[in-house]
Parts: C-alpha cells; sequence; structure tokens
C-alpha cells in the first residue's frame, strides 16, 4: 500500500467526523476578514461554487496543484487558487462543479478523481461567493494542460512542503485597490498563498496535523 492510500484511508476516517470549520478558516484569515460577521451563517444572496484540492503521487510524494489567475482587473487577479469556479444549472452538485472546473482550467481528467468529501464552505466577501472545497485523490499523477485563458501557471505543491510549519508566515501583499497590508500566508518555493485559498488549505492543515 502507498503512502497515499494509507494517507486516504486516515482521511476517509476522519471525513466522517465534525469538521474542524470556521476556527481552521481563521487562522489564515486577516484581522479584518476575523472581524467580519461570518458566524451569523451563509450569505443567503452568494453565488454557490465549488473548487478540487486533488492529492496524487508524483516522484514520491504526495502533491497536489494550484493556480495562478492571470492579471486582470478584479479582486483575484494573479492570486493563486485551487481549479474551480462558480455553479453551472448542468451541474448535480457542487463536487461536480469542482471536477468539471478542474477540467475546463487544468486538465484533470473527471475519471480519474476520486473523491473523499467536502471541507467546511467558505464565504469570500469580495466576490460575493459561497465556495465548497472538494477533496479527492488520483492514483496517478495527472496529465495537466493549463486553459491559458484561466490559468497564468500551474504550481504543484508537495504535502511535506505544506505541512512544513516554516512555510507559515505573514507577507505585505498589494491588493486590487491599490492599498498593500499584512496578511498570513503560505509561502513555499517562492508563492504566497493568502486569502480565501488559504482558509480553505488551513482546514486541510489542521485536519492533517491531527491523523499524521
Amino acid at each position: 500500500m502507498t503512502d497515499l492510500q494509507l494517507l486516504v484511508e486516515k482521511l476517509d476516517k476522519r471525513f466522517k467526523l465534525l469538521l474542524p470549520g470556521l476556527d481552521s478558516q481563521l487562522i489564515m484569515a486577516s484581522r479584518k476578514r476575523v472581524n467580519f460577521k461570518l458566524r451569523t451563517g451563509l450569505m443567503s444572496s452568494a453565488r454557490p461554487s465549488g473548487v478540487l484540492l486533488l492529492l496524487y503521487p508524483k516522484d514520491g510524494e504526495i502533491c497536489f496543484i494550484l493556480m495562478r489567475r492571470p492579471d486582470y482587473t478584479g479582486v483575484h487577479s494573479g492570486q493563486i487558487s485551487l481549479p474551480g469556479g462558480k455553479f453551472e444549472p448542468g451541474d448535480s452538485d457542487l463536487v461536480a462543479t469542482a471536477i468539471r472546473e478542474a477540467k475546463e482550467e487544468v486538465g484533470i481528467k473527471p475519471s480519474a478523481v476520486n473523491i473523499i468529501g467536502t471541507l467546511t464552505p467558505l464565504y469570500i466577501p469580495p466576490s460575493n461567493y459561497i465556495v465548497t472545497p472538494a477533496l479527492g485523490w488520483a492514483e496517478q499523477r495527472p496529465v495537466f494542460k493549463a486553459d491559458p485563458r484561466e490559468v497564468d501557471e500551474m504550481i504543484e505543491v508537495r504535502l511535506s512542503d505544506f505541512l512544513d510549519d516554516r512555510h507559515v508566515q505573514s507577507k505585505r501583499i498589494k491588493l486590487f485597490i491599490g492599498l498593500s497590508a499584512n496578511f498570513p500566508c503560505f509561502y513555499i518555493d517562492g508563492n504566497i498563498i493568502w486569502g480565501a485559498t488559504a482558509m480553505m488549505l488551513s482546514e486541510f492543515r489542521v485536519i492533517l496535523k491531527e491523523i499524521l
């Protein structure tokens, strides 16, 4: 049995229990975000979306894929994110949304994705999305093919680096409105992973720290 298969077994068991939830997400939130009234429930007008956190083996390591958005006029310009997007009428659920978007954006074949479960949905105020992260795994590293309209760069993250406490930092980041501020982030291989993506990954990291 491979390291990935062993991890999947542990995750399957852990996902049958209560998730860490908002408190684990807020570990990687800005001060302003911590003060935001998130504990009143999901925002009724928010648009549902799904993202995919896919584990796979590469060179003896367990990895997952992130993507850097192209530069554009908008709140998420140039940011690093999980593959995903908004719910479409043809999607059976938000897991289906995440898998469809991952295929469109980075070329992951839906048939290769085995779903473990979903993490806690996260509301993103600037874009008014409520995002459900789907956690899955693939037996082999996918053959990635980025859509240049959606993806500027694909970033493979080793789980060992993700779990290394040295990569949890604070960086000064320039926002799309021209201001800059310090944000908690994962700083891995020169990549700054912050904002909603860092918050979603934070819950997954808390789970990994529990079971490993």
